[in-house]
C-alpha cells in the first residue's frame, strides 16, 4: 500500500492529514508514548509516528519520525490498518505499520513519556481517538 505524495486531500472543509504510526512489539509489549504538554493532543497516548512529508512513503516517514524524535533505529514492517478520525479543525488518516527496534536508545524529545505495555493494558491509558481503532486490530489479530 503506497501514499507517496499523497500528504493533503481536500475534502469538504478539512483537509486529511497523512500520519504514520508504528506497532513495536517486543515479547509480548508494545511501545506507547505519551505527547508533551503544551502540544495538540497533549497528553494523550499514542503509537509514535509522525506525519508523511511530500515525496515519501509511509514507510520512510515512520523511520525517519522514530529516528528523529526517539534517536532509534528501525526496520518497518507489514501495513496494519488505517483509521481516520476528524478533531475540531483537521481530519486526519493513520496508517499503522509493525517496526521493528533495529538499534539506538530511546530518548524522548517530543513525548514526556515511553512505557512497554501488555495489549490487555491499553485501556488503562487514555489514547488520542484516532489510534483506538489500530488497538482494536491488533486485538483481533492477537485472538
Amino acid at each position: 500500500m503506497r501514499f507517496r505524495n499523497e500528504k493533503r486531500v481536500s475534502t469538504n472543509s478539512a483537509a486529511i492529514i497523512d500520519v504514520t504510526a508504528a506497532i513495536i512489539e517486543s515479547n509480548g509489549y508494545f511501545l506507547i508514548a505519551k505527547r508533551k504538554g503544551g502540544k495538540r493532543l497533549e497528553h494523550k497516548w499514542e503509537f509514535p509516528g509522525g506525519k508523511i512529508e511530500p515525496g515519501e512513503t509511509p514507510e520512510e516517514c515512520l523511520a525517519r519520525e522514530l529516528k528523529e524524535e526517539f534517536g532509534v533505529v528501525t526496520e518497518i514492517g507489514d501495513f496494519i490498518a488505517e483509521s481516520v478520525f476528524s478533531y475540531n479543525d483537521s481530519k486526519v488518516r493513520l496508517l499503522g505499520y509493525r517496526a521493528k527496534y533495529i538499534s539506538g536508545e530511546f530518548r524522548l524529545d517530543s513525548h514526556d513519556e515511553i512505557k512497554w505495555v501488555r495489549m490487555d493494558e491499553m485501556g488503562n491509558f487514555d489514547f488520542a481517538e484516532a489510534d483506538l481503532p489500530l488497538i482494536e486490530k491488533m486485538r483481533s489479530l492477537s485472538k
